[in-house]
C-alpha cells in the first residue's frame, strides 16, 4: 500500500517520543510508532484507499483523508479493528448539525463524547458496566483519544490556538464509553434514534465533563421515579449550567442500570424520560437575576427559561454499575448555535492479520 505522508527515522522508542512531542503530535502522553506497516493495516482493516476522502471540515475547509486517520488512530494505541469506529466518529463529527467548529473553539471547556452501540461492542470487548467513563477498557480509550490526536493534528485545533478552552476538562483526552444494552430495560440507543438493532453505529456529541447525580429511591413508594427525574434535571439544568443560562444545545444522560430500571417500572421509555426531563428542566428568571443577572435576560424577562427547545435535545443512554450515581453532561454553547448528536453507522465487515512495524509516518 502506498502512503503519501512523509516518512522519518529515530533511533529507538524513546527518540520516537521526543520527536513527535518536539513536534507538537501528541496530546502530552506517550504515543505508539506509526510505522507504515501499522498505518497500513488499519486501512486494510476498514477497506480504504489511503487518500479517500473522509470528509471536509466545513468551515476550514479542510480535507481529511483516510490515511491521515490510520496515522492517528495508531499513535492512540487503536488496533486496526479499532479503525473503523474512528473512521465513522469523524464521518459523525462532520455532520452540519454536530457543529464541530463549535464545539472545537468553545471557551466552555467541551469535549466530543462518542457513545457506542450496536454488536461491534462485543466485537471489540467494550466495558460499559463499571467505571465506564473511566479506563474500563482498550478499545473505548484509544478510540477516544485517536479523536482527540485527529483533532490536533489533522485540524490544527490546540490549546491556546483553534482550541480556546478556559479550563477543558479530562474528556479532551478521551471521551468514549459502549452502551449497556444488555443491562438496559430499554430500547438500545440507536434503535431509538432509527438505526436497526444489527447496525453497529457511533454517536457524537459535543459535552462538558460529567456530572454526578446522586439518588437513593424508595422501593415502595410509587412517586420514588419522580424524585429521580427532579434530581437529574437540577444536573442537567441548574443555574450554572450553559443550559439554564444561555438555553443551549443538547445535552447527556447516562443512566446506571438501577436508576433505569426505575424509570422503566414506571412504566417510562426513552422518548418519556427525556419530555419528563425538558418539562423539568427549566429555571425562574427570578432565580437567574439574583444568581448570575448577567445571563437573566434584561429586567423585562420574565417568567420559567427552559433549558432546552425540545426532548429531542436529551440523548438519554444507559451504563455504569448499579448503584446510587448517574451521570449527566449539559451543553458547551449558547444562543443560536445548537449542537446536536449526529450518528454514523459502522462499516467493518473485513478481518487480516496486523503486519510487524516498519517506517514512521509523520501526523
Amino acid at each position: 500500500m502506498q502512503l503519501t505522508s512523509k516518512i522519518h527515522e529515530a533511533d529507538d522508542f524513546v527518540a520516537v517520543q521526543e520527536l513527535f512531542h518536539s513536534h507538537g503530535w501528541t496530546d502530552g502522553l506517550p504515543i505508539v510508532p506509526p510505522t507504515a506497516d501499522a498505518v497500513s493495516a488499519c486501512l486494510e482493516w476498514g477497506m480504504l484507499a489511503p487518500d479517500q476522502l473522509i470528509g471536509v471540515e466545513p468551515v476550514r475547509d479542510r480535507p481529511i483523508t483516510a490515511e491521515k486517520l490510520a496515522i492517528n488512530a495508531v499513535m492512540a494505541g487503536c488496533l486496526p479493528m479499532h479503525f473503523p469506529v474512528v473512521v465513522a466518529a469523524v464521518t459523525a463529527m462532520l455532520q452540519p448539525e454536530f457543529l464541530l467548529h463549535g464545539a472545537t473553539t468553545s471557551t466552555g471547556g467541551c469535549a466530543i463524547l462518542l457513545v457506542i452501540n450496536g454488536p461491534i461492542r462485543l466485537e471489540l470487548n467494550t466495558s460499559p458496566t463499571f467505571n465506564a467513563l473511566g479506563s474500563s477498557d482498550r478499545a473505548t480509550m484509544v478510540i477516544g483519544r485517536a479523536l482527540r490526536l485527529i483533532l490536533i493534528n489533522v485540524l490544527d485545533v490546540k490549546p491556546g490556538g483553534i482550541d480556546r478552552s478556559t479550563l477543558g476538562h479530562p474528556g479532551k483526552i478521551s471521551y468514549c464509553l459502549a452502551e449497556d444494552e444488555e443491562n438496559s430495560p430499554f430500547k438500545p440507543l440507536h434503535v431509538d434514534l432509527g438505526f436497526a438493532e444489527e447496525d453497529s453505529v457511533v454517536t457524537v456529541i459535543g459535552a462538558e465533563a460529567p456530572h454526578s447525580v446522586i439518588f437513593s429511591g424508595d422501593g415502595d413508594d410509587p412517586d420514588s421515579y419522580k424524585y429521580l427525574l427532579n434530581i437529574l434535571a437540577v444536573g442537567l439544568a441548574n443555574a450554572a449550567t450553559n443550559n439554564a443560562t444561555l438555553t443551549s444545545g443538547s445535552a447527556v444522560v447516562v443512566l446506571n442500570p438501577d436508576h433505569a430500571n426505575l424509570l422503566a417500572a414506571s412504566g417510562l421509555d426513552r422518548q418519556l424520560i427525556a419530555e419528563e426531563l425538558y418539562n423539568r428542566c427549566k429555571i425562574d428568571t427570578e432565580e437567574l437575576r439574583r444568581l448570575v443577572p448577567n445571563f437573566a435576560g434584561g429586567q423585562e424577562a420574565t417568567g420559567d427559561r427552559y433549558a432546552f427547545t425540545g426532548p429531542e435535545q436529551i440523548l438519554i443512554l444507559v451504563a455504569g454499575g448499579g448503584g446510587l450515581y448517574s451521570m449527566v453532561m449539559p451543553s458547551w454553547c449558547a444562543g443560536a448555535h445548537k449542537n446536536s448528536p449526529s450518528s454514523v453507522v459502522v462499516e467493518s465487515e473485513f478481518v487480516c492479520e496486523v503486519p510487524g512495524l516498519a517506517a514512521l509516518t509523520e501526523s
